[in-house]
């Protein structure tokens, strides 16, 4: 177990230095790896999830997937941007809870450096008890891609890391 506990800190601390050093914003990087942190808030029964990643792999394909170009940084594409990420996530996240299928809202995104924020929110969300994620976002773009996964339910954190072509991850509280 505590081996397990180091390899999520390990691949935690590698991604946080590979999103926040300015001297990796470069075209080619060794790593494709997403972070999805996932938050039940019980005071409003809501749950909370925001999506880190490379904004030079999400723009790549949005490109690809939507025939159009594509600048995240460009307040003057707001809108587009928004419909394009809208429907991109709607296609390659899921959330499970509780055995029942549920819709989430999009809240928005950010730009910051070489990385995007996207959040999401699914509300009226009762006690989660179990948790089954699909999350195949950037499969469509390297199949080397890693999708990091952190829950916190109740004071409860979990962790996990599935590869392409696994998308599936499940999780008890």
């Amino acid at each position: 177990m505590p081996s397990i506990f180091y390899k999520f800190l390990f691949i935690s601390l590698t991604s946080s230095l590979l999103f926040s050093n300015p001297t990796n914003a470069f075209k080619f990087h060794p790593f494709y790896v997403s972070v999805t942190e996932m938050n039940y808030n019980e005071k409003s029964k809501s749950f909370e999830v925001s999506c880190k990643m490379f904004a030079e792999d999400i723009e790549e394909v949005l490109k690809q997937n939507y025939k159009t170009a594509v600048d995240l940084g460009n307040d003057k594409l707001q809108s587009q941007n928004n419909n394009l990420m809208n429907d991109y996530l709607a296609k390659h996240i899921s959330f499970n809870i509780n055995s029942k299928a549920l819709n989430f809202k999009f809240v928005g995104f950010e730009k910051e450096k070489e990385s995007v924020y996207c959040y999401l929110e699914v509300v009226n969300v009762p006690a989660i008890k179990k948790l089954s994620v699909t999350n195949s976002i950037l499969y469509d773009f390297k199949k080397e891609q890693i999708n990091i996964i952190h829950v916190l339910v109740n004071g409860k954190r979990e962790s996990t890391k599935i590869d392409y072509p696994q998308n599936q991850a499940n999780f008890n509280f």
